[in-house]
């Protein structure tokens, strides 16, 4: 499952339970990348861990999906994050020594 879908997973059960008189404690697990974006985000607005992270899903709920053709220089990676796609050709270390000993030469 795509990491938007589950996000989207995530932001439909919040919302079935959520309304302005009631929060709900849950222990969860994130990926370091996650949980790194999410203090930086909270920390930025001056809002506790739990309130950015509400506001995050809330914010990828609205947010419309753009089609990657839209940019045909961006990719998904496994985690469904978007990331430049190489561009020219691959440089191996195998060229660079190559290139390193005929300078010594």
């Amino acid at each position: 499952m795509h990491s938007v879908h589950r996000l989207e997973l995530l932001a439909q059960i919040l919302n079935s339970v959520h309304n302005m008189d009631m929060r709900t404690r849950a222990n969860i697990n994130l990926d370091n990348d996650a949980y790194s974006a999410a203090t930086v985000f909270a920390a930025a607005r001056g809002i506790a861990l739990g309130a950015a992270i509400s506001e995050m899903i809330r914010r990828a709920e609205q947010a419309p999906e753009l089609p990657l053709s839209a940019s045909p220089k961006l990719k998904k990676d496994r985690h469904g994050m978007l990331i430049v796609k190489a561009a020219g050709p691959v440089i191996t270390s195998e060229m660079v020594r190559e290139e390193s000993e005929d300078d010594l030469d």
